[in-house]
Formats: structure tokens, C-alpha cells, sequence
């Protein structure tokens, strides 16, 4: 070969500054791509690769394609380097390569491993969604932050994609089983003005348990659960796992109903579960079994789940949350959980969840402070702390905030077919004064004490959830006259489809409290939920908070002897489903548990094996069916036609009497609910009623029958008879009857249908 001919010299690797090398080496640069990984020279004649490998004995760079050999030198620190030609060949990358590894055997043998290298891929997040999460409008959040495991073009994984918003971090790693949790050689790419950095780990799969630990603003490194897992530990272990679900949903059917309906309009009555002690010990699958046929017999139309997102504290019931997108692992895997809301959908029963944006715990390893400032929540400690419960509040003015708690919701009905939000606290959120003193909260720009950004948050998660997943239901806990809660945001109003009555269940369950001897001075609070009904579309709760805490449970609640007060409560539900709006009742409630509710002990199963208390399960298995077979109770709950007072005055009786009526057009048979509610002690023999129509009417419901384990009053006194109305103007109706009707009881009646009609 003459020297014309010998191949040019090789110049020497890219210089790299002593410090700058250091800090990669260390896992501390903001950019560690732009040194490891393949560098093209300025002239293209060559090609560095560098290479971070502590403790190698040997490096060596294998290009794809070509299969040439670049064999690396230690420059310090762990980094090896080393220049090779360009490739020759066409579709040939230079970037595109494996490592082969030699570590220090047992025996002293070098023992070779081949791998990949994660300073090769290119970012896994485009321009398009950077630019989303900077304005706060990236509505599938969950797909370009977290981790994503990501396959090559074969299907075989190369590994996984964390990507995590940590604007003020100097550096941040990923640590896991992957590298002994020792994140120098997984440092994080900084993505610029998104504030996300990034990386892809070669060989990490599904289940990997990681964490970032990330470099604050303050200097300290600090370990942090990734905001965004899809999947968690089981607590009290606090790492994030990586997830490729593999479930596949069997109910498009239901998806299709849910998105062509609007379930406003339609039965809806939840039965209220806290998953850890509906039954002790059981599991999402179990719970798919279980729980879906206990639901299904007694013939609720939805389970509203307390929050199932990841939380470190089990007595908290779930409101303090650290994993906003992973479905607790204390009862399996989120594909677990799926397959639960699935089961439900196939029993025809709807899920809602509780959602928790309100506020989160300072727990150090999870959103608080995570980049070493205040940045999921306000850093105003007027604004940014939550005095009763002492946790954080969100930032709700901050885009990026406000994105990542309205891609979370749009995140549970899209991505686990959730049915509606139960949006908690929702009062705490709309007042800068809710539970603050004066000179603890600072006033609005224009002087008042409202929440501006987090009303205007408000708005947009539900405008967003309505828009993308129409047919769910967004449902505010919230505790004021706030006007407009269920307005939609166009009129005004926060966009909630309903709002909790929690007016109604005070008012109720304090004249409950009354001795009925006592009741006639109290009527107001059972009449007064009609002055304000149509105010709002209204949910009736009777929940978990009003059966913790020293409360007692719904039956001890009521004064009187046991048979009284079991009496007292059938009563009280079938004039709770009767009147406008829709129920929700709390596990237990429908066999009218004894004890107050304690989440470590569960549920109290062996009570409803006790004839009476199984006498107020069937009570609310039959009103179950009677609601929903009829449209005169649910069609027209948020307007004025679907109601009418036919005797709302008698409190010296301790009785109310008014008619349901369907809204026009409703499908069904168009009669009228006729509902009478004595909670005296007495019977009320002889009672003249106005109705809407003379002929013969029909008890469709005796909380007394003895099928409910009541007295059986009407039964013994032969009095099971049709019911004539005659003619006759009464109580501001055309036409009346005479009933009696037993203490403590409410009676349903309807016309009888009449033949031909």
C-alpha cells in the first residue's frame, strides 16, 4: 500500500471541558446527550462516541448496519471515548449501535456483556407536545410523561421512556432495580423551556419498580415517586412501577350507550363503596365477582368508589393522594382494576370515582416541593396550604398545573371507562377564606374572597370532560350557596352536571334525631329541600362522612326502641328515593349497619343476617326496582313539573304528602307517584288525600309489609284493597282518597292502569 493510499488518521474524540465531564460522569448535567452517545465531527470525516460505564474494564462501540468496531478509551470518572469513521454504507447511522461491556469477573476473567446505550435515541417527545405542556393543554398528558415502554419496529421492547416536568432541577436521574438505584448513569436530558426532561433506558420493561431523583433548585437531591405512574407500589413501599397494560375492554356496547345518553335525565341511584372494607381482604378480581352481583341483586344503578388513586396513609380512605394516576395497588394491578369497572359494565351497573383535586400531602417523596421549590402547589402559604388538613393545594393558576389534574381526569373515563368524578372538597377550593382567619387568606384582584383560578379551573375540567368523553357525569361535593355549581359553563356556571345536597342530609338527619313527639316543632327541616330543589341538579348523599367520627351510623342516629327505629329508617329511604334528585347511600346504610362505619374493621355482614336488618336491605332492593321501572321519580328531578306538594303542611301529624309526576314526553306508562311519609308514632287512620285522578289506586310500596319485616299493620287489618278515589276537589287537587297508614311509613301508590289505555 503506498502512502497515497493509507486511510487518513482518525483525529482525536470531540473535546469535552474537564468540569463538564465531571458533571456527567456524576449524573449532574442538564445535558448529558450533548457529550455521551454519537457526535459527528464538524468536517464529517469522523464520528466520537462517548460512553458512560463506571467500573468497565473495556467498552467497545458495534454499529448496526456496517458492524464496525470502535474500541473506546477511559477518558476519567467512568466516560470512555473513542473515534470511528463515518458509516459508508446508505441507511447505515451512525447512531445506531451496541455497546459491548467488559466488567471484572469472580474468577478475574473479564465477563462481556452486550447492551444498549441510552445516549443514543433521540427524544421520545416531539415539538408539537413540548409546546402543549408549556401552554397547559396537553389533554393525553399521560402519554408523553411517565413512563412509556417503548418497542422497536419488530415488536421486540428496547426499553422504557421516562419523561418527567421538573422545571427548576438542576439534574434529575432515574433509579431503580435496573441500576441498583444508583442514578449516575441515567441522567435525564433537560428539554428547554417545557421544563421536561427525558430519557429512554435501554432494557427496562413492564413491572420495573424507579423513582427520579432529582437534583432541586436548592442544591439537595431528593428521591420522588413520578407523578405521573400509571402504576404504584404497594404501600407503605413508595417507588413507581413501569405499566404496559394488556387489557382489553369488552364493553363498547355500554360505551356506545353511554356516549349516544345523557344520563342527567336518567335513574340514578349509587351505592357508595370504600373498596379496603366492603369486605375485608379482597381484591379487584374478587371484587369483580362479589361486589358486582351484591350491587347487581340489590339493583343500584352505579358504585361510587372513594378515591381509588395511589395514597400512602389507608385511614385517610383515599383523599390524600400521591399517585393522581395509578389505581392503588393494596387490591392488584390497574389491568385488575379495569377488569373490575369491565364486570361492572357487564352487570349494567355505571362507576364513579372520587376525585381529589383539591389539595395533596406533604409527604416528602411525592408532588411536594418536587424540584426543590413550590411547584405543584402555590407557593403563598395563604394560598398553597390547607390549614385542617394539613396538605398542600394546587397551584391552580399555573398552566402546567392545571393541565396535569385535567389530563388526570380526562385519564380515569378514558383510560378505565370511569363513568363520572365525584370531585371532593370542591368548597375548599372556591373560597381564599375556607377555614382561614382573618389576616390568614388575601383577598381577589378585585377585593373578594373567591378562588378566581380555581373556579376557572373548575370550569375547564369540566368543559373537557363533557367534550371528549360525553355521556359521563362530573359531580361536585360542595357545601355553599355557590351559585351555578351544576350550571354549564357557558351560562356561567362551574359546569358540574350535579351537586350533592348537603342542605338536604343535615336538615333530614337532625329531624331523624327528633323524638316524633317532638317532630311537629322541626317540620322545616324536613319540608325545606323543596324551597331550593331546582336550585341545582341535585345528588341526595347519605355518606361515609355522616357515619365516622363519633356521627354513629344512619340507625343510631334515630331515637326510639330497635323495632322504631329500623321502622323509622324504611321510612326514611323510600321518602329519600322518592323525592327529587338523585341518592346515594353508603355501604352498610341498606342493611342498617349498627355500629358506626370503621374502615380498619369493615363492615359489620353479620347484622344483615338479622331478619329486621335484612327487612331494610330488601326495603332497598325493592326501592331499587320500583325506581327504576318508573319515570314519574327520575325523569323530571331537576324541574319544577316533576313535583307537586299535595299536603307539605301537617307537621302536628309528623306527615308530608306530594306527587311525583314524569316529564313530558318520558317514556313508560305517564302515571303519577303518589307518596305519603307518616314518621309520627301514631297511625294516621282515615287519611283524606287529594289525587290527580278518581278511580282506583294501588300501594306499590308499604316500608310496614311485613315482606320488609315491619308491622304488617295493613296487612292484619285486612286493608290490602284497591284504594277508590272519588271526585271532589281536595288539597288543591281534582279528586281524593281515604288511606291509612301505619306509624313510621311511607306508602307509594299509583293509579291502576286502566284496561285499553
Amino acid at each position: 500500500m503506498t502512502a497515497s493510499s493509507a486511510a487518513p488518521t482518525l483525529p482525536a474524540p470531540l473535546p469535552v471541558d474537564p468540569d463538564v465531564l465531571a458533571a456527567v460522569a456524576q449524573g449532574r448535567h442538564h445535558d448529558p446527550h450533548a457529550v455521551l452517545g454519537a457526535h459527528p465531527h464538524p468536517d464529517g470525516a469522523a464520528v466520537t462516541y462517548r460512553v458512560l460505564r463506571p467500573m468497565a474494564r473495556s467498552v467497545t462501540v458495534v454499529r448496526a448496519g456496517d458492524g464496525a468496531r470502535v474500541e473506546l478509551t477511559h477518558e476519567a470518572d467512568g466516560v470512555f471515548a473513542g473515534v470511528g469513521r463515518p458509516p459508508a454504507a446508505a441507511g447505515v447511522a451512525a447512531g445506531d449501535y451496541r455497546l459491548e461491556v467488559a466488567y471484572a469477573g469472580e474468577d478475574g476473567a473479564d465477563v462481556v456483556l452486550e447492551q444498549d446505550d441510552a445516549y443514543r435515541h433521540l427524544p421520545t417527545l416531539g415539538e408539537l407536545d413540548l409546546h402543549l405542556i408549556r401552554e397547559g393543554r396537553h389533554e393525553r398528558l399521560w402519554e408523553v410523561l411517565g413512563a412509556r415502554v417503548r418497542r422497536d419496529a419488530d415488536g421486540a421492547v428496547l426499553g422504557t421512556s421516562f419523561a418527567v416536568w421538573a422545571p427548576n432541577a438542576r439534574a434529575v436521574r432515574v433509579i431503580g432495580d435496573h441500576n441498583g438505584w444508583d442514578g449516575r448513569a441515567h441522567a435525564m436530558r433537560s428539554l428547554g423551556a417545557s421544563g421536561v426532561w427525558e430519557l429512554l433506558v435501554p432494557g427496562v420493561g413492564h413491572g420495573a419498580v424507579y423513582k427520579y431523583e432529582v437534583l432541586g433548585a436548592d442544591g439537595v437531591w431528593r428521591q420522588k415517586a413520578d407523578p405521573m405512574a400509571r402504576w404504584a407500589e404497594v404501600p407503605p413501599a413508595t417507588g413507581s412501577r413501569v405499566l404496559e397494560s394488556g387489557y382489553e375492554f369488552e364493553d363498547e356496547e355500554w360505551m356506545r350507550r353511554r356516549a349516544a345518553t345523557d344520563p342527567h335525565e336518567r335513574p340514578l341511584s349509587i351505592y357508595e363503596v370504600h373498596l379496603g372494607s366492603w369486605r375485608p381482604g379482597l381484591g379487584y378480581r374478587e371484587l369483580a365477582q362479589e361486589l358486582v352481583e351484591y350491587v347487581g341483586w340489590l339493583g343500584f344503578t352505579h358504585v361510587e368508589f372513594l378515591p381509588v388513586a395511589e395514597h400512602p396513609f389507608g385511614g385517610s380512605w383515599g383523599y390524600q393522594v400521591t399517585g393522581y394516576y395509578a389505581p392503588t395497588s393494596r387490591f392488584g394491578s390497574p389491568d385488575e382494576f379495569k377488569h373490575l369497572v369491565d364486570a361492572l359494565h357487564a352487570a349494567g351497573i355505571g362507576v364513579i370515582v372520587d376525585w381529589v383535586p383539591a389539595h395533596f400531602p406533604k409527604d416528602p417523596w411525592a408532588l411536594a416541593r418536587f424540584d426543590g421549590t413550590a411547584l405543584y402547589e402555590h407557593a403563598d402559604p395563604r394560598r398553597g396550604e390547607h390549614p385542617d388538613w394539613g396538605t398542600y393545594v394546587f397551584d391552580f393558576g399555573r398552566p402546567e398545573v392545571r393541565n396535569f389534574l385535567v389530563a388526570n381526569a380526562l385519564y380515569w373515563l378514558g383510560e378505565f371507562h370511569v363513568d363520572g368524578l365525584r370531585v371532593d372538597a370542591v368548597a375548599s377550593m372556591l373560597y381564599l377564606d375556607y377555614s382561614r382567619q382573618p389576616g390568614q387568606w388575601e383577598p381577589n384582584v378585585h377585593g373578594g374572597n373567591h378562588n378566581l383560578e380555581a373556579i376557572e379551573f373548575l370550569r375547564e375540567v369540566n368543559a373537557a370532560a363533557y367534550r371528549v368523553h360525553p355521556g359521563i357525569q362530573m359531580i361536585a361535593e360542595e357545601s355553599t350557596a355557590f351559585p351555578g355549581v351544576s350550571a354549564p359553563v357557558d351560562a356561567g356556571g362551574l359546569g358540574f352536571g350535579k351537586k350533592w345536597n348537603m342542605g338536604w342530609m343535615h336538615d333530614t338527619l337532625s329531624y331523624l334525631g327528633e323524638d316524633p313527639v317532638n317532630r311537629r316543632w322541626h317540620h322545616d327541616l324536613w319540608t325545606f329541600s323543596m324551597a331550593y330543589a331546582y336550585s341545582e341538579n341535585y345528588v341526595l348523599p347519605l355518606s361515609h362522612d355522616e357515619v365516622v367520627h363519633g356521627k354513629g351510623s344512619l340507625l343510631g342516629k334515630i331515637p326510639g326502641e330497635h323495632r322504631q327505629r329500623l321502622a323509622t329508617l324504611r321510612a326514611y329511604l323510600a321518602y329519600m328515593w322518592a323525592h327529587p334528585g338523585k341518592q346515594l347511600l353508603f355501604m352498610g346504610g341498606e342493611y342498617a349497619q349498627p355500629s358506626e362505619w370503621s374502615e380498619a374493621a369493615g363492615l359489620d355482614w353479620a347484622a344483615s343476617w338479622d331478619p329486621a336488618h335484612r327487612g331494610v336491605q330488601l326495603t332497598v332492593r325493592e326501592l331499587n326496582a320500583l325506581y327504576r321501572a318508573t319515570p314519574a321519580l327520575w325523569s323530571a328531578d331537576h324541574s319544577p313539573e316533576g313535583f307537586a306538594w299535595v299536603d307539605g303542611g301537617d307537621a302536628d301529624g309528623n306527615t308530608q304528602v306530594f306527587l311525583r309526576l314524569p316529564a313530558a314526553g318520558a317514556e313508560g306508562d305517564g302515571a303519577p307517584v303518589l307518596v305519603i311519609c307518616n314518621l309520627s308514632g301514631a297511625e294516621r287512620r282515615g287519611l283524606r288525600v287529594g289525587v290527580p285522578s278518581e278511580g282506583e289506586w294501588t300501594v306499590v310500596l308499604d316500608t310496614d309489609s311485613s315482606d320488609f319485616a315491619g308491622e304488617g299493620l295493613r296487612e292484619r287489618e285486612g286493608d290490602l284493597e284497591e284504594l277508590r278515589a272519588q271526585p271532589g276537589q281536595w288539597q288543591g287537587q281534582p279528586a281524593h282518597l281515604t288511606v291509612n297508614v301505619p306509624p313510621l311509613t311511607t306508602l307509594w301508590l299509583r293509579p291502576r292502569p286502566v284496561p285499553g289505555r
